[in-house]
């Protein structure tokens, strides 16, 4: 085995031989690990006297032991704020709950858990009734669905794709999944559609069905991930990117002026203490539902299709009250 190995690998080496019973010794430690036994003898004291490990030494069997059974000796080393914020994830994993990948981070923090030792002074039970994440609604996913995805990304191969959109009868299609994202509580493949002979969006929860091909595929030199990440406001693709201007009166510009909506966003000040929010985007339709849920309070500027968008909305759903 290489000579040099980090002290905390070997002390987690030296916990699982002696939890075996096999009433190891420091030769037999040190020739594993290619030490001395001055060095093992070290690590055993480190365990006795920095991590109180009931350890003991039976000289009938040449060998170490616990004198505690079930003592595990703590995977890490955590502090009360690191812990905090662990907690604090977990809640917020509960936003993934109805997808494959709430019950393996699950298992993850769970493990985490396992490995802390006994003596941490703040137990993160409380957190259960002090502090609380809102999670989204969010669609089930077919976990059959989300594991081929995961596999066809992993290895760049093509996928068969059983697929139902809204209102619309299944159909199959054969694409090159690219990027998977998660939005407003719907995940999304991105991807290359033979069928339509272009970059599509999927919702995952939409596949009825997903089967691996032998077909692999490489990624287009063009194709731009980091572009995903600036458009924050959807996955609805339009042809062209906007130049976007949506004034908010003064009642709601503290909110706007508290956050950050778009990575690229600047804030200008209007009369009346109001404020308004320009960025560019290819997501006009997304832009428009989160102006709508503003109500009177915000009022779109500029491009022009969107603040036809928005009046037409408002328009049509006008007519719904004209009757009363």
């Amino acid at each position: 085995m290489p000579k040099f190995k980090p002290q905390y690998r070997r002390l987690l080496f030296i916990d699982r031989e002696i939890r075996k019973g096999s009433y190891p010794n420091c030769r037999s430690l040190a020739e594993t690990w290619e030490v001395s036994s001055k060095t093992v003898q070290r690590d055993i004291d480190y365990l006795r006297y920095e991590l109180n490990a009931p350890i003991d030494y039976d000289p009938g069997r040449f060998g170490f032991f616990y004198t505690e059974p079930n003592y595990r000796l703590p995977a890490i080393s955590i502090s009360e704020s690191d812990l905090f914020a662990v907690c604090v994830a977990e809640q917020a994993l509960r936003a993934f709950r109805n997808t494959p990948l709430h019950a393996r981070l699950l298992s993850v923090f769970n493990k985490i858990e396992d490995s802390l030792p006994d003596r941490v002074s703040v137990h993160p039970a409380w957190l259960d009734s002090r502090v609380t994440v809102f999670a989204e609604p969010i669609t089930s996913i077919r976990p059959d669905v989300w594991e081929t995805i995961a596999v066809a990304m992993r290895e760049n191969r093509q996928m068969a794709l059983r697929y139902a959109g809204v209102g619309r009868d299944p159909s199959e299609r054969t694409v090159d999944p690219y990027h998977l994202v998660s939005h407003r509580g719907e995940w999304y493949v991105i991807a290359y559609c033979h069928r339509s002979e272009g970059i599509r969006t999927f919702a995952v929860s939409r596949a009825l069905n997903a089967t691996l091909e032998t077909t692999t595929f490489e990624l287009p030199e063009q194709y731009d991930e980091q572009a995903l990440a600036r458009e924050q406001f959807g996955i609805r693709w339009d042809a062209k990117e906007r130049a976007v201007a949506i004034r908010f009166d003064a009642k709601a510009a503290p909110y706007i002026r508290e956050r950050t909506w778009h990575p690229e966003q600047t804030l200008h000040d209007t009369a009346g203490n109001g404020v308004e929010i320009r960025f560019r985007t290819r997501h006009l339709q997304e832009v428009r539902d989160w102006i709508l849920s503003w109500g009177s309070h915000a009022r779109p500027v500029k491009p022009k299709a969107l603040v036809s968008m928005v009046r037409d909305e408002l328009t049509t759903a006008l007519t719904q009250y004209t009757d009363h």
